[in-house]
């Protein structure tokens, strides 16, 4: 079986493939012989209902800055496709939310993994409440006196946008910090959005576990140590990838949610766990593939297409 795969993803000469998890992706769909096409979101466009995009035909190598060729880019109606990648990573923004309305008008004809109508309506940070007796207690909002008295509860909390990613704007606060106000107050200057508070888990400096799940099952993990100097685990920020194991908690969280991803058309997934709390769900532009198959762990990016041959 060929496949003719578009990917909508930020631009292929800005990834860094040693850990990008759409570069795994779309060069397992090549090894399988499936053709490969390469888009940005800003060339996706609708005229009288059709669906386009000026689609560059791509060929990937595993060098780094020698990674891709491209041809000409030529619009094309994506209902040609057989399956649309929607890979780009967030923020999770008007613009973003617009891409999914688009590509929600080639389903079922193609398919579009994930599924653009859930990734819209199941916001990550938002979406992960609906579990919330398996995350820390979690806060969702833009009033001063609300988070003041959250921390007079806790104690420690952790402080980030709603709608970030990336470990971007993630703020750890203690009992005694005093800038507790000038955080709300730059906060409400950047972001309309409310803001999310949660307890601070000390278990993070152990690391902050991310889960894959492919089809709603947990598939590999690797853990993520911040630095000595810094609150977030992210990679991209200095956080230390560690192998993991997925434990009898993580499947417990994970059998919890996966039938909900299952029924929403999630197909790859990343939840973050710390200790033994759920802390986020990511449906956006899920990260760690590569990570997982250099320490050894499962070829995700294989079970994945899997997955995507038996829908096809």
């Amino acid at each position: 079986m060929s496949l003719k795969v578009a990917v909508q993803m930020d631009h292929v000469s800005s990834i860094t493939i040693k850990g990008d998890s759409t570069f795994a992706l779309c060069l397992e769909a090549q090894r399988r012989g499936h053709s490969l096409f390469h888009y940005t979101p800003d060339r996706l466009s609708m005229r009288d209902g059709v669906v386009t995009a000026r689609l560059e035909a791509m060929q990937l190598a595993e060098e780094q800055g020698r990674h891709f060729t491209l041809g000409e880019p030529v619009r094309t109606d994506l209902a040609e496709m057989d399956v649309v990648l929607l890979r780009q990573d967030p923020p999770f923004d008007m613009n973003y939310i617009t891409s999914t309305h688009l590509l929600e008008r080639l389903q079922p004809g193609t398919i579009v993994a994930n599924d653009p109508a859930w990734v819209r309506n199941m916001p990550e940070k938002i979406f992960v409440t609906e579990f919330s007796d398996l995350m820390p207690e979690t806060l969702i909002t833009k009033d001063a006196a609300e988070v003041a008295a959250f921390r007079a509860e806790f104690g420690e909390i952790v402080m980030k946008p709603l709608y970030g990613n990336g470990g971007a704007g993630v703020f750890h606060l203690t009992r005694d910090d005093r800038n507790l106000s000038s955080f709300m107050e730059t906060f409400a200057l950047l972001f309309r959005e409310p803001f999310i508070v949660q307890r601070y888990l000390p278990d993070v400096r152990k690391g902050d576990k991310r889960v894959i799940l492919i089809d709603g099952e947990p598939v590999g993990a690797i853990n993520r140590v911040p630095s000595e100097t810094d609150a977030r685990s992210n990679m991209h920020v200095g956080g230390r990838a560690e192998p993991a194991d997925i434990t009898d908690r993580d499947r417990e969280i994970c059998a919890r949610i996966g039938p909900a991803l299952r029924e929403r058309g999630q197909l790859f997934v990343g939840i973050d766990v710390i200790g033994d709390y759920l802390t986020e769900i990511n449906l956006t532009s899920p990260t760690g593939i590569r990570e997982v198959r250099r320490f050894g762990g499962a070829d995700i990016a294989a079970l994945f297409w899997d997955k995507i041959e038996d829908r096809a």
